[in-house]
């Protein structure tokens, strides 16, 4: 998908301040830590045609007003992914800026999991 400048300018200035994860590096911090959540925030009709295995969802559109609700302690290892890891930042980026100080982005996102051959629902 081609996006805007203006989208792109924004995710980098995120990636600025947003530690990613690598799809090959997930099955290690999820076998090192049980208690990671990996947080699909791509779109209901995305997550409906199939998620990562074990995902929850929270959607980009919503993130702001449920996360803490969902996740209220701030510490909480979360993995967030998206379609191609943009999205993702952004919401990282967000949840950082809420308070929450262990959060990644999925470099690659879903089409990375997708490539990787990872489990799906």
């Amino acid at each position: 998908m081609k996006h805007s400048a203006g989208f792109l300018t924004l995710v980098e200035d995120a990636l600025s301040r947003v530690q990613e994860i690598s799809v090959e590096d997930l099955p290690a911090r999820l076998a090192e830590n049980p208690e990671v959540v990996l947080l699909d925030v791509r779109e209901e009709s995305e997550w409906t045609k199939a998620h990562a295995k074990e995902a929850q969802y929270l959607g980009k559109g919503v993130l702001e007003r449920d996360l803490e609700t969902r996740f209220p302690d701030k510490a909480s290892e979360i993995i967030m992914y998206c379609g191609g890891g943009y999205r993702s930042a952004l919401t990282c980026d967000a949840a950082q800026k809420m308070g929450y100080t262990n959060v990644k982005s999925l470099a690659k996102g879903y089409q990375g999991l997708v490539v990787a051959d990872w489990p799906m629902e």
